[in-house]
């Protein structure tokens, strides 16, 4: 059981920060060894496009598959087995994506990596919320988040050294190497507490099949639209975009996820310790989706800018859309310990899923608006889904995560 309390500087948060770390770095790796790894498949440039995003909503459907999977025995079985499990299964998927021949079986294994991918966050989160006061833990996910979105920057580099086929190696080896630093790391006090109690545990019904819950649900997984916006259609596609924009330079998406992801972690340490000055998880919000609007814009407006400017935009949309960290601890602290985990799992996994249906509307709208129009246009809308669901989620900062849901 867990009496004491634990500090933000525990091994738990460490190992939840390097877990996610590896996360990022596998979760991130197909964005930026897209081209390099399309080109050696010999596909053309216009097959690197549209494969490429077939293949990452292949890997967001594995996510959204996973996140419920992972969240329901989480709950069940308890937050350090998903931690273990989780990582072994993506650790092969990215061993395995390191011999792919085809477009077919590059989509396969990033499904079932992807699989893998979505049980490290919410348990992650889960763990530390629980762990911590209430006073520290939002400081604690913001810790875990801002050290392990640092992944991104590491991949590019290794990226930038090493064949994309022996980035997807070390992707695994990191992998299990993080398995050894698990096993000092106790199980929640929470969880212990209900495990061998008859409440029920991990049953996503619950979260769709009461009204109150169903719309607390629903706005958690809305908020962090945003964030996959950026990241799964600006960032990844920056290429593309300064193409048409006349941006003058050459444009590595690679780096561009890079820049991104070391401003997102920034701006996830820097939202946590905003939330705490602000006493408030809704303010700290809305200040980065402030921040996160204005990159947008400025995006939006770099024709015939040079290509650093360009990189400069991701930097502040990733800062901006470092909330990522709060709306996660959000999601976790709005629902009791026996469904705790399934709803901080499913949740950001959800988020990622939803690129698929925005990836969507923005080729639908192409015809019509063409390439630039319809991602300015995709983006207006996300924005406002998130703000006006942010605007009806409640405050959760000094909420006690001590009870469960009848």
């Amino acid at each position: 059981m867990q009496s004491k309390p634990v500090s933000v500087f525990s091994l738990a948060v460490l190992v939840a920060a390097l877990g996610y770390f590896v996360d990022i770095y596998d979760l991130l790796l197909f964005s930026i060894i897209r081209i390099d790894s399309l080109k050696d498949l010999k596909l053309t440039p216009e097959q690197i496009a549209s494969e490429g995003l077939f293949i990452i909503n292949v890997q967001m459907a594995g996510l959204l598959i996973g996140g419920i999977l992972w969240g329901i025995l989480g709950d069940k079985k308890g937050r350090l087995k998903v931690l273990y499990a989780s990582i072994i299964l993506y650790s092969l998927g990215n061993i395995a994506n390191g011999f792919v021949q085809t477009v077919e079986q590059y989509a396969a294994v990033r499904f079932l990596t992807g699989i893998g991918l979505a049980g490290e966050l919410g348990a992650g989160i889960t763990l530390v919320s629980e762990l911590l006061p209430k006073e520290k833990r939002g400081i604690g996910t913001s810790l875990v988040a801002g050290i392990g979105l640092t992944g991104a920057v590491v991949a590019f580099f290794f990226k930038e050294n090493f064949h994309w086929r022996t980035c997807y190696f070390i992707g695994g080896g990191l992998g299990f190497m993080l398995l050894l630093l698990r096993v000092g790391v106790l199980e929640s006090g929470m969880f212990q507490n209900i495990q061998h109690s008859n409440v029920s545990k991990g049953n996503f019904f619950m979260l769709i099949n009461n009204g109150k819950r169903l719309k607390k649900y629903l706005a958690s997984i809305l908020i962090g639209l945003p964030t996959w916006y950026v990241i799964g259609i600006l960032v990844t596609f920056s290429k593309e975009f300064g193409e048409k924009m006349g941006v003058v330079g050459k444009v590595d998406p690679g780096k561009a996820v890079m820049f991104s992801y070391a401003a997102i972690s920034i701006g996830d340490i820097a939202v946590g310790l905003l939330s705490q000055t602000l006493k408030s998880r809704k303010k700290a919000l809305f200040i980065f989706y402030g921040l996160t609007a204005i990159g947008i814009v400025w995006f939006f407006n770099l024709n015939g800018a040079p290509v650093s400017s360009l990189y400069a935009a991701c930097a502040l949309l990733g800062f901006g859309t470092g909330f990522w960290a709060i709306f996660v601890t959000m999601a976790a602290e709005q629902f009791g310990t026996n469904i705790r985990a399934t709803a901080a799992t499913t949740v950001p996994n959800m988020v990622r899923g939803a690129l698929i249906p925005i990836s969507i509307l923005f080729t639908s709208l192409q015809g019509s608006a063409g390439y630039v129009n319809s991602g300015m246009i995709t983006g207006i809308i996300v924005m406002v889904i998130g703000i006006v669901s942010a605007l009806l989620t409640e405050e959760t900062f000094h909420k006690d995560l001590n009870y469960v849901e009848q």
